[in-house]
């Protein structure tokens, strides 16, 4: 048996390199293979499930559970309630989590899962309807359930065509379809996903505002438009944000200065101590509302030549803030 810890001659690693190569090839041509095959039965599928009163309840053994959970979390996240229910914990009590509203999403390749068959007539006597994601058009499941979706694959990426590879790769894609395809139809918009995902670095990008982590008070560089440059770089370099805040007596934005406006002061000017920093500001600078999503203002500065800050403004230019990267990083929206 050869050592997997010590490096293999260079034929076997090419070989390794194409069989992985082969894998991906067939399970991209099983996914696009079930473009053809969406129909009538998926837009089906679609309004059952949008138009139930109760929840989808995905169901599913060994290799296709996996590829359940994965799409109740899917279908749950992106607004259509759903959750799994293990076909073998089922004949045991978890029956009792399915009403007569719900629908059931049973997942089988072979469609012949003794699991998923024993309870069947169960689910079927409670009135939930059945959508059933098998390979095979004419297997038992298939055909009891209310609505079939053919999910069948030419072969499996196995090299003995025995592990579920492709096929399951074809089922989770089409359990996939049907997760946007319905958000889409629900009108499922960011600040519903946002809800749905409150913790981690996903929740803090679509639910922290730029007013949540902007800096404010003195911690915001400003200086009056007749201050001498001397007082404004003092200002800049005393706030630490490479920039001051030029504003008028009633606080209103006039410009800003900042350290490559300095950099391009020197450049023209061999004497600036009698320089007003408002003859060497940028003025109009670009600006971020206090309620838009600290995620645009990380966009902004990503793509435009900002220096790295943003000035915050109310609708009339009133300064209220200022807004750095390393602000954004430290509240993890970066």
């Amino acid at each position: 048996m050869t050592n997997l810890l010590h490096p293999h001659p260079l034929a076997d690693a090419e070989r390794f390199l194409e069989l992985a190569r082969g894998v991906l090839e067939i399970e991209a041509d099983a996914v696009r293979a079930l473009q053809g095959r969406l129909g009538e039965a998926f837009l089906q599928a679609l309004r059952m499930m949008l138009e139930t009163r109760g929840r989808v309840v995905v169901t599913g053994m060994g290799k296709s559970g996996h590829v359940g959970r994965k799409i109740a979390s899917t279908l749950a996240s992106t607004g259509t309630p759903a959750f799994f229910m293990h076909p073998g914990e089922a004949s045991h009590g978890d029956l009792g989590m399915i009403t007569a509203d719900d629908v059931v999403l049973a997942i089988s390749y072979s469609g012949e899962s003794e699991e998923i068959q024993r309870v069947l007539p169960i689910i079927k006597r409670r009135g939930a309807k059945v959508i059933a994601i098998t390979g095979r058009a004419q297997s038992t499941l298939a055909r009891q359930a209310d609505l079939h979706l053919d999910a069948a694959v030419e072969k499996e990426a196995c090299p003995l065509n025995l592990a579920p590879t492709a096929s399951t790769t074809a089922s989770l894609a089409l359990g996939d379809a049907l997760a946007v395809a319905l958000l889409e139809a629900r009108g499922f918009k960011s600040d519903d996903f946002a809800l749905h995902h409150p913790g981690g670095a996903l929740g803090r990008r679509l639910l922290v505002h730029v007013a949540d982590i902007m800096r404010t008070g003195d911690k915001v560089p400003t200086s009056a438009p007749g201050d001498l440059l001397p007082q404004a770089i003092v200002e800049m370099t005393g706030k630490g944000i490479g920039m001051t805040c030029v504003v008028d007596p009633g606080g209103r934005l006039l410009g800003i200065f900042t350290d490559g406006d300095l950099r391009r002061t020197l450049e023209k000017h061999d004497f600036i101590r009698n320089l007003r920093v408002e003859q060497v500001m940028t003025r109009n600078p670009r600006s971020i509302a206090p309620d838009r999503l600290a995620a645009e203002a990380a966009q902004m500065l990503e793509k435009q030549s900002l220096g790295g800050r943003l000035v915050v403004l109310d609708p009339d230019g009133l300064l209220l803030g200022a807004l750095t990267f390393h602000d954004l990083l430290a509240a993890g929206v970066v």
